[in-house]
């Protein structure tokens, strides 16, 4: 017992998992800075910083921060090992994911850590903020667990949405062979392992919104590498449904519904083509996941399967979802 209570107090409260690939150095400064700026103290929070093969080296780019990170340098394995080798690594009680070019807005995330830090949770969800203030909310929702979540929200996918307690993910990791919405795959699983999901309305992390170098996703090739990865993640998901218990296969169901929208939609957005997106259908309904449920999960996904399931339907499709 004292060994446990010693091992809790000298471990940090929070890892930070800062992934990145040629990112900006003012950026990359900018995000770990806006951690440094938190009210942690150093025994309270661990940096760990994740290279994956930038073509110059990060270490040297930022010398003057060094002493407060960790720092790993990856050979090019892609952002899926990159947190992988971060869960690995971590230390902390908790963990938050942040892209390098991102960063943290002090006010409204330290809401976020004062449930962290007196309320137990597993999960506290937060939203993006695509200005530098951050819509601030200081509400202590009500705790729920992580099935009922999935079975009355949308969920935000991204990795970087939330922060989570590091005993839950046990041996949870993302998909090495995934490029394309590794997130989507892994966030789903660890809510489903949560018993108290606190969901905040406050927007703490400022995201930059164009994540794809210019043409990246105008390449014939990463588009279908794009499109294959998201098939790939619910095919995934749909096998586990017979590894869960009811309730959690009914917001499994949901979750897997709407990555099915997401991706017909993706792929209108990308290819913004009839032929594709007939055949994209046919990829859905070969697994069982098209006609859409016919459920009321939210107004966009009702409209979408009405007008997916008609000719007319998806010629208005084409011309209402712009590139």
């Amino acid at each position: 017992m004292q060994k446990e209570l010693i091992s809790e107090i000298s471990s940090p409260l929070v890892s930070f998992i800062i992934t990145t690939s040629n990112h900006q150095k003012e950026y990359l400064v900018e995000c770990i800075n806006s951690i440094l700026q938190l009210s942690l103290n150093a025994k309270e929070r661990e940096i760990i910083l994740v290279d994956d093969d930038s073509e110059e080296l990060v270490a040297s780019q930022i010398k003057e921060l060094l002493d407060n990170l960790l720092y790993l340098r990856l050979p090019g394995l892609g952002s899926s090992m990159a947190r992988n080798y971060g869960i690995y690594l971590a230390k902390g009680k908790y963990i938050q994911f942040i892209e390098g070019d991102d960063y943290l807005l002090q006010p409204t995330y330290e809401h976020c850590l004062d449930i962290v830090r007196f309320h137990e949770p597993d999960i506290v969800t937060f939203c993006f903020s695509k200005d530098e203030t951050g819509e601030p909310s200081y509400e202590l929702p009500t705790p729920i667990s992580g099935t009922e979540y999935l079975n009355n929200n949308t969920l935000l996918g991204s990795a970087c949405s939330y922060i989570f307690r590091r005993a839950i993910v046990g041996s949870l990791l993302f998909s090495p062979n995934i490029s394309f919405g590794e997130d989507e795959e892994f966030t789903p699983q660890l809510f489903l392992r949560a018993e108290r999901i606190f969901k905040t309305q406050t927007s703490p992390y400022y995201n930059r919104v164009d994540k794809y170098a210019p043409g990246e996703l105008e390449n014939k090739d990463k588009i279908d590498i794009h499109m294959d990865n998201k098939l790939e993640v619910i095919l995934h998901l749909q096998k586990l449904l017979d590894t869960v218990p009811v309730a959690e296969r009914q917001a499994l169901n949901r979750r897997i519904a709407q990555l099915s929208m997401d991706y017909l939609v993706n792929n209108i957005r990308l290819k913004h083509s009839l032929i594709s997106l007939n055949h994209a259908i046919r990829e859905l309904r070969k697994h069982g996941l098209y006609p859409l449920p016919n459920k009321e999960y939210t107004k966009k996904y009702m409209m979408f399967r009405k007008m997916i399931g008609t000719y007319v339907g998806r010629i208005a499709l084409l011309f209402l979802i712009k590139k």
